[in-house]
């Protein structure tokens, strides 16, 4: 019985042992298949390293600022008597705004008029009797004295009248109605918003390290999310003199066509004033990068020469300079003429086989405009 038993147990090992060895037949070959594995190339696209010269510019945030802009106010108390003027309509210089009452002033320039007009009659009569000595000199100089302050209490009155009609300064374009017909007018009360707007001006500051390289009559380019996708030209055209003894900046004003009148003063602005010297950069994709946090990389593409010509990638520490649009530059770490991969950088690793196809390529551009933007 116990002869039995031992000879199952052996049977049951040997059986064991052989299937074990089956395995590790088995895993051994699997190891050696992965050892030898060569994985299928992946398909990549690809870009040149180019030297290029890029434009120096300095950004900025500025605030537009009409060239002319005021808000019209009454001169003299006095009630509103005639609104001339549409809200948010363009006006030319010395057209009619408002009128005021004037019907106390016209009487008292009737009356005042009247007393000039005698004082004249007096002042000629007494000029024919001076000169036939019938009257003294003092005679004379006391009719001419009254002539001449009846004519000035006259024009003090018209001048009234004229303060009381209320006109525009310049021309440009109103804003909303502050007052209403029969309205009794304070001295200094706002009637209406009028401004010139084209051109328009561009106010920026700027550090004081910059001040030695900029100078009036340089381009400036200007953007503003009421001109979405828009980019407007305008040119320095002064600088203020003295810097903020806060921060140490200079202001800078610009000024720019405005006729279609999108701008508007108030609003804020991305400036780039744009320096006469460029910068000669070695210019590659920004999706080409890889970014880590031991370091920034790109993939050059290069031929392997093994059984037959293939291409693969050598993965490559680059320092990063000024990114510009859809590209960046590289200040050292990659000569120029290198091929790069400039898509899909995160799925590759050094040495990796691959295949160029660039029938997919995106356009790279240095002032790319977004469909969704």
């Amino acid at each position: 019985m116990k002869k039995r038993i031992l000879l199952s147990l052996l049977g049951l090992l040997l059986v064991i042992a052989i299937l074990a060895g089956i395995k590790g037949l088995q895993i051994f070959k699997m190891v050696g298949k992965g050892k030898s594995f060569t994985p299928p190339p992946e398909t990549v696209t690809t870009a040149q390293a180019r030297p290029e010269s890029w434009e120096t510019t300095l950004p900025a945030v500025g605030s537009l600022e009409a060239v002319q802009g005021v808000t019209v106010a009454a001169e003299l108390p006095g009630k509103v008597a005639h609104i001339a003027f549409t809200p948010g309509t363009q006006v030319q210089a010395g057209s009619i705004l408002l009128q005021q009452d004037t019907s106390s002033e016209e009487a008292q320039l009737h009356a005042a008029e009247a007393q000039a007009t005698l004082a004249k009659v007096n002042f000629e009569r007494l000029r024919l009797l001076v000169e036939t000595n019938a009257v003294s000199r003092a005679a004379f100089d006391d009719g001419e004295a009254k002539y001449k302050e009846a004519a000035a209490q006259a024009d003090t009155i018209r001048a009234t009248i004229a303060k009381k009609t209320i006109r525009a300064p310049f021309s440009g374009r109103l804003g909303i109605r502050l007052v209403n017909l029969g309205q009794m007018l304070k001295e200094g009360e706002p009637i209406v918003s009028l401004q010139a707007m084209d051109p328009i001006f561009i106010n920026f500051m700027l550090s004081q390290q910059e001040l030695a390289r900029i100078q009036p009559g340089l381009p400036v380019r200007i953007t503003s999310d009421a001109l979405p996708g828009r980019t407007v030209a305008g040119r320095i055209t002064a600088i203020n003199p003295q810097a903020d003894n806060a921060t140490r900046n200079v202001r800078v004003q610009a000024t720019a066509a405005n006729k279609e009148e999108r701008l508007r003063p108030g609003m804020f602005a991305t400036v780039a004033v744009v320096l006469p010297d460029k910068n000669q950069v070695l210019a590659i994709p920004a999706t080409a990068v890889l970014p880590a946090p031991y370091g920034d990389s790109v993939f050059v593409v290069e031929e392997r020469k093994d059984e037959k010509t293939s291409l693969a990638v050598r993965q490559q520490f680059v320092r990063l300079g000024e990114k510009r649009g859809d590209f960046v530059a590289i200040t050292s770490g990659l000569d120029a003429g290198a091929t790069v991969v400039s898509s899909g950088v995160f799925k590759l690793r050094n040495g990796q086989s691959v295949v160029v196809d660039n029938a997919l390529n995106p356009e790279f551009s240095l002032n790319p405009k977004p469909d969704n933007s």
